[in-house]
């Protein structure tokens, strides 16, 4: 018995000093080449930014904008946001009437029906032509 646990343990021993004849050592390289990595993957990263970029340069640079467009964009957003309120505040407030019609705000066109359901408000915008319909029910 004593042989038989002598002879496991020297099994046991054998494996655990020979552990170390299979390891090596971990060394890191970088990728990018700013940071000491390999310079010929400077194309692949470059080109991997530029498909992963989803802002467009050319819409969102406010470099080489006309400060009249962006006054009178300012404008018509207040005018409708303007609007919106008072269309809100006629339409739970108290009176609870709106005043239908068609109404021009520079290059919008805003028209407003009312029925027994609700508001109608289909704005459109001449400068592109683009049209949006809302709906507001009454309750």
């Amino acid at each position: 018995m004593k042989l038989l646990k002598f002879s496991f343990i020297a099994i046991l021993l054998m494996f655990c000093a020979s552990a170390d004849l299979f390891a090596q050592d971990f060394v890191y390289t970088p990728i990018n080449p700013s940071f000491g990595g390999n310079p010929m993957n400077y194309n692949w990263m470059i080109t991997s930014a530029n498909q992963q970029n989803k802002i467009e340069k050319s819409a969102n640079s406010s470099m080489g904008k006309d400060p009249l467009d962006d006054f009178t964009n300012n404008l018509n957003r207040q005018i409708l946001s303007q609007l919106s309120g008072r269309l809100v505040n006629n339409m739970f407030g108290s009176n609870g009437n709106v005043e239908t019609g068609v109404y021009n705000l520079g290059s919008y066109r805003i028209n407003l029906k009312e029925d027994g359901s609700g508001v109608t408000v289909n704005i459109l915008d001449k400068g592109n032509g683009n049209n949006t319909n809302v709906f507001i029910p009454r309750y």
